[in-house]
């Protein structure tokens, strides 16, 4: 099967959240499937340019791309050192992506940038040759690829099936009106699946036109039917139900590895992980400033400071958790002012206890997830969440609110460590989430062998994209029987 994905980011050549993740993972593993042939599609990133010899690449293809009344310029750059399979492609303009530094996202015309790659790479396509059976896309920045797809591009690819994912609902890209005529240029009959409250909604439109729509969770995809998660579309998805999934992500295990990681001081497996563990935990502690107490839970944290996370939940019983139990509390982040000001406080207030590191730090990062006893997630939405399982591949026990992937993935387990994979809770407010902490840090002090044995258990997950890719090939098969 010939597979495309197109998408705004993905590792290792530039990423800033979770979908880098995915889309670093999931053509892969779908690549390794027999008889699939997979492309990637990617925006020339100026940091993309500047890695030089690490990601060398060959023009082998230069066209016009229409966008509303201007032709601007693309050029296709294949990548040549890619070995797994994946045949990687940037989309190469000067203007749109290859002469602004810092963020990949936040410029004032970020919709017309994605307007652009999305229309470029289905002129990619046609320029090489390459029609697709099967385009799978990704988020707002390439929601308009099935918009294109059905109204501009069926003469040239009568057969190609689309499928479009939502990594996260609350970004939906939206524009004025006048984006439709200005920038878009599509025949004017598809001016109302585009149309939302008077304004133009792309992932509206993807929703309307894409074959069938997946999100990264089972249940994220049952919640996105309500109000509370679904961001003003749950109307929109109401009405596409039927052409709705979810399908629950993977994660990197070749990267997240015990192991094999470099960046730990001690390797281990499931079998060896309790001397492995200890190694880890008193390297990071003293990395940290934290007193070397190997009988003192580790409770560790890293994630991106911000209030969706649950952060005003760990805030509001912060406090009271350091002075009634005997643990220590590490956070690894960076984000909005008020929770980076919070933990540098805490730490000052309880340096005994509590380390917080304001930075981003991939090897500290690791280092956490080993050398950690408890992993703590309240996020308030999370549609599926890769932080518990790379906790859990290292042998973190999770805390978390059971709310999209959270909820996939981590089976409560009960006061005994058994049943489940860690500890939950499902109202989102803050006893409840400080009584499922107390739960896991009474096992921990008083039921160790129970609290190894539900380590052991999560460290013999498959969370691989083994399973994950098999799925998406069972849809894209069924997309190509209608």
């Amino acid at each position: 099967m010939r597979i495309a994905v197109c998408a705004s980011e993905g590792a290792p050549y530039v990423k800033s959240g979770g979908l880098g993740d995915v889309i670093e993972a999931l053509p892969a593993a779908l690549a390794q499937i027999a008889g699939n042939e997979v492309a990637l599609f990617l925006p020339y990133y100026k940091k993309i340019k500047e890695a030089g010899d690490k990601y060398p690449v060959e023009l082998v293809s230069q066209y016009r791309v229409m966008l509303g009344w201007r032709q601007q310029y693309a050029g296709l750059m294949r990548l040549t050192n890619r070995t797994d399979g994946v045949q990687v492609y940037f989309i190469d303009n000067e203007y749109y992506f290859g002469a602004r530094p810092g963020a990949i996202y936040g410029d004032i015309d970020d919709g017309e940038r994605f307007a652009y790659f999305s229309r470029a790479c289905l002129d990619a396509m046609l320029s090489i040759g390459y029609i697709p059976d099967v385009i799978q896309c990704n988020d707002w920045q390439t929601a308009l690829v099935p918009v294109y797809l059905k109204a501009m591009y069926r003469g040239a690819m009568p057969n190609t099936r689309c499928m479009y994912t939502i990594h996260n609902i609350e970004y939906q890209g939206w524009a004025n009106a006048s984006f439709f005529d200005d920038v878009l240029g599509l025949p004017w009959e598809y001016r109302g699946t585009l149309d939302m409250n008077g304004s133009v909604n792309v992932m509206k439109g993807a929703i309307e036109t894409a074959d069938l729509v997946t999100t990264v969770s089972e249940t994220y995809a049952r919640e996105l039917m309500y109000p509370y998660y679904a961001h003003g579309l749950d109307g929109i998805l109401a009405g596409a139900a039927w052409k709705l999934t979810g399908i629950t992500n993977g994660i990197d295990v070749g990267t997240f590895n015990p192991e094999t990681d470099s960046a730990l001081p001690a390797h281990y497996n499931a079998d060896s992980f309790v001397e492995g563990k200890a190694a880890c935990k008193a390297a990071l502690q003293k990395e940290v400033g934290l007193p070397v107490k190997p009988d003192v839970p580790l409770m560790v944290m890293v994630t991106r400071l911000a209030g969706h996370k649950g952060l005003d939940l760990l805030c509001y019983i912060a406090r009271r958790l350091l002075w009634e139990e005997d643990c220590q509390l590490l956070i690894l982040g960076t984000g909005e002012p008020q929770y980076e000001n919070f933990f540098r406080n805490l730490a000052n207030e309880y340096p005994e206890q509590c380390s917080a590191k304001i930075t981003f730090n991939l090897g500290l990062a690791a280092r956490i997830y080993a050398g950690g006893d408890i992993y703590l997630m309240p996020s308030k939405s999370e549609p599926c969440g890769l932080s518990q399982m790379n906790a859990m591949r290292y042998g973190t026990v999770p805390v978390v609110h059971a709310t999209g992937g959270l909820k996939d993935t981590v089976p409560p387990a009960d006061e005994n460590g058994e049943g489940g994979l860690g500890f939950t809770f499902q109202s989102y407010n803050a006893d409840d989430f400080l009584a499922s902490v107390k739960r896991c840090l009474n096992l921990y002090h008083h039921n160790r062998d129970g609290f190894r044995a539900l380590q052991h258990r999560d460290m013999c997950q498959d969370f691989s994209w083994n399973v994950p890719a098999g799925r998406y090939m069972d849809l894209f098969y069924r997309m190509l029987s209608w």
